[in-house]
C-alpha cells in the first residue's frame, strides 16, 4: 500500500493573507471512494459530548473548512469545525488533562458500507486541534438513537488507533476493516478542534430492503452503483451524475470542457449488481448554456462483455429532465453514457430491478463473518 504522509505539531500562526497557503495536505490513495459520511448522502453526527466553541455538524459540511480571521462570538473565535472546551485536570495539583481523557462524536453514515480511508482534517486549528485522534466503528441494524449506541449492547472496533496528528493539516489514515459498517465514533485526545471528516469507501446496501423496493435507482450512489472511470473530471466529478436528489446548482452535476476536437466524452458506471433495467432518466438541471448537446446510453453484463446500445444518440435539451421507457430490459452489470460532443449533465438514473443472479451477489457480504 502507498505510504501515506503524516503531519504532527502545530502548524504556524495565522500570517494573513491566504488562510490555506501554509496548509499541509498529501495525495491519499482511497479518495477516488465515496465520501460514506457526505452530508448529501444522508449522513449526520448525531451526538457529541461537548461543542462548546463551535457546533458538530460543521465536521460533514461540503466543501474545505472557511477562516473568517476577524469573525467572534460570545464564546470566542467562531470556527467552521467542532471545536470543544479546554480540559482541565482534576485538582491544582495536577491541572492537566489525564492521559484517558478526550472528546468524542458520533457520526451515522449517509449509507452503510465498508471503510477504505479516513481524512481528519484540521484546517485552521494551528494551535488548537487535537494532540491525537481514534476512530471507532458499529455496524448496528435500523435508526439507533445516540442512547443506544452509547449502551453496553454495541460492540465498538478500532478502525485508526490513537495517532497524533498536526494541526492545519489533512490527516490520513487507511483502514483495512473488511466489513459493512453504519456508525462511527471519532475521539479527539485530549481536546481542541477537527474541522472536516471524511469518510472513504464503497457503499453496501441492504439487501432485504432493496428487494422490498422491487425497482430502483441501480446506478444511484446510495444503493451500492458507482463510478469506475470518466474521460473529463475537468469542471466537476463525474460521481456528481449518480447522488442523491436532484442537482440545485450547475456546478452539482458534470461538466467537461470544451472540446476542439472531433471526440466525446463518455462516463462508465458499474451498477449495484446485475440488474434488469426498464427505464432511464438524463437530467440536465441547471446546464443552461453548457449542457451536453446529444447522449447515448449502452450496457455491457460483466467485465469482459461487449457495450449493447440500449438508448440511441438522442438530442438533450438544457435544465430539462429527459425520460425514456426502454421497449424491452436490458440486462447488465455495468454501464456508459456518452455525450456528444462535450458538455454538462447533472444526473443520469437508471432504474429497473435485481436479477436473481444480482440480489446474491449483492447478499453476498451480509452472509459473510462481520458482514
Amino acid at each position: 500500500m502507498t505510504a501515506i504522509e503524516s503531519f504532527t505539531g502545530d502548524a504556524p500562526p495565522y500570517g494573513g493573507g491566504d488562510p490555506y497557503a501554509d496548509y499541509r495536505t498529501a495525495v491519499f490513495p482511497f479518495t477516488h471512494h465515496t465520501d460514506l459520511a457526505d452530508r448529501r448522502l444522508g449522513a449526520g453526527v448525531v451526538a457529541a459530548n461537548d461543542e462548546f466553541f463551535a457546533q458538530r455538524e460543521n465536521l460533514l459540511l461540503p466543501g474545505r473548512a472557511e477562516f473568517d480571521p476577524g469573525r467572534f462570538g460570545h464564546k470566542g473565535k467562531t470556527m467552521d469545525g467542532w471545536e470543544t472546551r479546554r480540559r482541565r485536570g482534576a485538582c491544582a495539583g495536577h491541572p492537566w488533562p489525564a492521559d484517558e481523557d478526550h472528546d468524542w462524536a458520533l457520526i451515522r453514515l449517509g449509507a452503510p458500507g465498508v471503510v477504505h480511508g479516513i481524512v481528519v482534517d484540521t484546517a485552521h486549528f494551528r494551535g488548537n486541534h487535537p494532540q491525537a485522534v481514534s476512530v471507532e466503528s458499529a455496524s448496528v441494524a435500523g435508526s439507533p438513537s445516540p442512547r443506544e449506541l452509547l449502551s453496553d449492547d454495541v460492540e465498538w472496533t478500532t478502525l485508526v488507533p490513537r495517532t497524533p496528528v498536526g494541526g492545519h493539516a489533512a490527516n490520513g489514515f487507511a483502514v483495512t476493516a473488511g466489513r459493512r459498517l453504519t456508525h462511527l465514533r471519532l475521539n479527539q485526545h485530549p481536546d481542541g478542534g477537527i474541522a472536516r471528516l471524511r469518510v472513504y469507501g464503497e457503499v453496501v446496501p441492504d439487501p432485504a430492503w432493496l428487494a422490498a423496493l422491487g425497482a430502483f435507482d441501480v446506478v444511484a450512489l446510495e444503493n451500492g452503483g458507482r463510478v469506475e472511470d470518466a474521460s473529463d473530471r475537468f469542471y466537476s466529478p463525474a460521481s456528481h451524475t449518480i447522488r442523491p436528489g436532484r442537482s440545485h446548482r450547475m456546478d452539482d452535476g458534470w461538466e467537461t470542457r470544451r472540446r476542439r476536437d472531433r471526440g466525446h466524452d463518455w462516463i462508465r458506471y458499474r451498477l449495484a449488481a446485475q440488474a434488469r433495467i426498464r427505464a432511464l432518466e438524463i437530467d440536465t438541471a441547471y446546464l443552461k448554456g453548457n449542457s451536453a448537446g446529444w447522449a447515448a446510453v449502452s450496457v455491457r453484463d460483466g467485465d469482459t462483455a461487449g457495450w449493447r446500445e440500449i438508448l440511441p444518440r438522442t438530442r438533450l435539451q438544457p435544465d430539462t429532465a429527459h425520460r425514456f421507457v426502454l421497449p424491452k430490459p436490458a440486462v447488465g452489470t455495468h454501464a456508459r453514457l456518452d455525450v456528444f460532443p462535450d458538455g454538462g449533465v447533472s444526473r443520469l438514473r437508471l432504474f429497473g430491478a435485481l436479477t436473481e443472479r444480482g440480489a446474491a451477489a449483492l447478499a453476498a457480504p451480509h452472509r459473510a463473518p462481520g458482514g
